[in-house]
């Protein structure tokens, strides 16, 4: 199994833990729950049982009535209700070996809360008047809609209260996990070409599985996302509605979004999709950022109410940029795009989120891993001048990093007037900011910025792609 070394870290103390375990697995869809975990246990579970998407409360409990024989049950006969279902599960593990902990792994676990079933109330019992009471239990629950594990068990204020024992959000592959994805398939990327990739798809390892070796990155993205028979040419539609009730007003925030590469307030969301100023737009923006597919971010000394929602998932704004609009009888479509001025003005925006979802890796190449920071963006003007910052990095040591994110593929070349321009940049943060503290402009792009007389002096660090991959 590729990457995930701290979330193997995780399951293995917890099953040397020394009393019973109560475990929410989160995370979107595809991002490889499942694989992480019955690869890790090698499918070796006391007990599993899959929700069923979309069936009715008999469905379901017939489907844990066969995993329930699957696991040693004698009779056929199927449990009346949930408790009674947990009820039947408790007598099986009951009989098993008392010195051994039981691993029992219910995936898809939202799909079996139907409604008016009472699963969450049986799941509580069962786990409040049996499991918690003894030190060899492992309950691995999982799930890809991630609003619901977060409100129904993680936050619970019922019966589950603060009854889960520890909690694993399965996030997409990091740059670095890609590469070593990429290696055990044998598929040969530059580490420019892998970024390209992860502009397009991110680090979502059920899209990746998808590449074929023998294609250069291009070629994949093209047959992944434009051909006829795409792995993903359908997969947006499929994407949200799989994960929300209502997922149009969900899709609607993100078509919103996509047009805004700075971010919108929730207020200008509210405008621009016509949904109600209430608890449900509220829940909506929650669901998104809990599924990691927009993030929000407060400006540099803003106020709450001043914060941006900003799409940060790659797949999503890839669709909306290139594959919403794909003429299907047009061949090839990608590598048609490809050096446009489209391209170009997505390229640098994705190069973008892909720097924003590194930023540990980013603060460790600058040596301020370990230091207290701040991250922020910022925008404003001073004596008729505008400027914008996508990226600060204010640090307790008295330093703002003013970061500037550039994809390219030669190294940056600086101009006179570029040069203008972002001394400008910094003279009107500072004096809007009022700031006492050190401005280091700091460049992020794939291959550097090529030494010029311009660039001495000006930029203090330079950071490439090895930085991303670290």
């Amino acid at each position: 199994m590729v990457g995930r070394h701290k979330e193997k870290k995780q399951i293995q103390q917890l099953i040397q833990s020394q009393r019973s375990e109560f475990v929410v697995f989160y995370g979107r869809r595809r991002v490889g729950k499942t694989y992480l975990v019955r690869n890790y246990f090698n499918n070796q579970f006391h007990f599993t049982a899959t929700g069923l998407a979309n069936a009715s409360l008999n469905d379901q409990l017939v489907n844990f009535n066969y995993a329930l024989q699957k696991a040693g049950k004698q009779t056929e006969e199927k449990p009346n209700n949930w408790l009674g279902a947990f009820q039947e599960l408790i007598q099986l593990l009951e009989k098993q070996d008392a010195n051994e902990k039981k691993v029992i792994f219910i995936d898809e676990l939202p799909w079996f809360d139907t409604p008016r079933s009472k699963f969450i109330n049986a799941l509580e019992h069962f786990w409040n008047s049996w499991a918690s009471a003894r030190q060899d239990i492992l309950l691995i629950c999982c799930g890809s809609a991630t609003s619901w594990m977060i409100n129904k068990l993680i936050n619970n204020k019922g019966g589950l209260h603060n009854r889960v024992t520890a909690r694993l959000h399965v996030e997409p592959f990091t740059l670095a996990e890609c590469e070593e994805f990429y290696t055990a398939k044998g598929c040969v990327f530059s580490r420019y070409q892998q970024v390209e990739i992860y502009m397009a798809l991110g680090g979502i390892p059920f899209y990746l599985e998808a590449l074929e070796k023998q294609k250069s990155a291009a070629q994949n993205i093209d047959s992944i996302c434009f051909s006829k028979n795409g792995l993903l040419k359908t997969e947006y539609k499929n994407l949200y509605a799989s994960l929300f009730t209502k997922a149009e007003n969900h899709s609607a925030v993100i078509a919103a979004l996509s047009t805004k590469k700075k971010g919108l307030t929730r207020d200008e969301i509210i405008v621009a999709t016509g949904l109600a100023n209430g608890g449900g737009t509220t829940q909506i923006l929650n669901d998104l950022q809990h599924n990691g597919f927009i993030r929000k971010y407060q400006p540099y000394q803003g106020k709450r109410r001043e914060s941006l929602y900003q799409l940060s998932d790659h797949f999503s704004l890839f669709y909306y940029q290139f594959m919403q609009q794909e003429n299907e009888n047009n061949q090839n479509s990608w590598l048609n795009i490809i050096d446009t001025q489209s391209y170009r003005s997505w390229s640098g925006y994705a190069f973008e989120q892909v720097c924003l979802s590194h930023l540990p890796q980013i603060k460790r190449a600058l040596g301020i891993s370990g230091m207290q920071t701040s991250v922020a963006s910022w925008r404003g003007s001073f004596d008729g001048q505008g400027a914008q910052i996508d990226l600060l990095i204010d640090r307790k040591d008295k330093v703002v990093n003013v970061c500037e994110m550039k994809f390219s593929a030669l190294p940056f070349v600086i101009d006179k007037t570029y040069a203008t321009t972002l001394r400008n940049k910094l003279a009107v943060f500072q004096s809007k900011s009022k700031t006492k503290k050190a401005l280091h402009l700091t460049f992020l792009t794939p291959y550097g910025i090529l030494p010029n007389e311009h660039a001495a002096g000006l930029v203090l660090q330079t950071l490439d792609l090895d930085a991303l991959f670290d």
